[in-house]
């Protein structure tokens, strides 16, 4: 008989890659696929390159998957899931990772508004790593020695040459080893990648409610994904309230019974002030002012939280249909079996 031994193959196993050199594979499969996949390259006259995944490419639901996958460096799973009920007639983005610091917090978190003369985007992705200098990766000590910087930011035009300057020099790196990579939310891969937000805005919120991170095995998350507005207003409107009245997210944490009762109740959306209305509206009497939006808001409908250290599950928020249909639901046009054999 043969006997296998699995201490061996544990001692062997491979570190997990840095961040961002794990962006860059990702980058360069989509290089590999880029005609597939409607994404565009452009190389800047630096070096930088630009992949565009949506701003004059066409894109698609692959782009979005891969850009979503990007920004996470490669640290989760996102995939586009059948609707099982009548709250995403559009299906449903699923978001798993097993490492959820790395891929939401160090990666996916938009914490680096990215600006230069009239340019404004806001940036995502573990070149915010290499940057440093946000409060979040200083609180959780995280770092990345990679000789490459990627992001991921939400605009509506290809950054030029001084931009990618800017953005190598705030990372450490030389501009040849950047890659940036763009989407509008009016684009498919746009939407697709701000909706598999909801396990990142769940850690987040912990994060912002003094909750150890460190105890956060793994999470999951869902949320609708709506149909691309040509609106910029209205396309920020759907993709937030996608997670923020359709977004269910579950983790799995070492905690006490007592931390997750204390503390969950906090963490849905609906512990906001601006919690009721879809997120255009509020966008709208704030004067399309982010920064006066109540923080707490941005957070998913329901949270699920299971205690490895005692068995129990503890759920809090609702899903909101009815704020969905105001937010994107309108654009769904229903036709009957009866009514379209007439």
């Amino acid at each position: 008989m043969n006997h296998v031994s699995h201490h061996s193959a544990i001692t062997h196993s491979a570190a997990p890659q840095l961040l961002n050199d794990s962006a860059f594979q990702l980058c360069q499969a989509t290089l590999s696929n880029a005609t597939a996949w409607r994404v565009e390259p452009n190389r800047l006259h630096n070096g930088a390159l630009v992949l565009d995944f949506g701003v004059n490419a066409v894109g698609g639901i692959n782009a979005g998957l891969m850009l979503a996958r990007i920004c996470m460096s490669g640290r989760a799973e996102i995939s586009i899931c059948p609707t099982n009920h009548s709250l995403a007639p559009w299906g449903i983005v699923q978001v798993v990772t097993d490492d959820p610091i790395q891929a939401c917090m160090a990666s996916q978190y938009a914490g680096w508004p990215v600006k230069k003369d009239k340019f404004f985007a806001m940036g995502s992705g573990p070149m915010r790593v290499k940057r440093g200098k946000e409060h979040v990766l200083q609180t959780l000590n995280v770092s990345d020695t990679s000789k490459s910087a990627v992001g991921v930011l939400e605009c509506d035009s290809i950054p030029d040459a001084s931009i990618a300057e800017m953005i190598a020099t705030e990372c450490g790196v030389a501009v040849e080893n950047t890659v940036i990579c763009v989407a509008p939310t009016r684009s498919i891969a746009g939407t697709l990648q701000v909706v598999a937000r909801s396990v990142e805005t769940s850690m987040h919120k912990l994060f912002e409610l003094g909750f150890d991170l460190n105890s956060v095995v793994s999470g999951s998350g869902a949320a609708p994904l709506p149909p691309p507005a040509l609106d910029f207003v209205q396309g920020i409107g759907r993709t937030n309230d996608a997670i923020l009245y359709g977004g269910h997210v579950t983790l799995w944490v070492n905690a006490t019974d007592e931390q997750i009762q204390e503390i969950g109740p906090k963490v849905p959306s609906l512990a906001s002030r601006d919690y009721g209305i879809p997120f255009a509206k509020t966008f709208k009497k704030y004067e399309y002012d982010f920064y006066k939006v109540d923080p707490g808001l941005f957070s998913p409908a329901m949270i699920t939280i299971v205690n490895l250290k005692s068995g129990r599950s503890f759920r809090y928020g609702m899903l909101r249909q009815d704020i969905l249909e105001q937010s994107f639901g309108e654009s769904f046009v229903e036709i009957s079996n009866a009514a379209a054999s007439a």
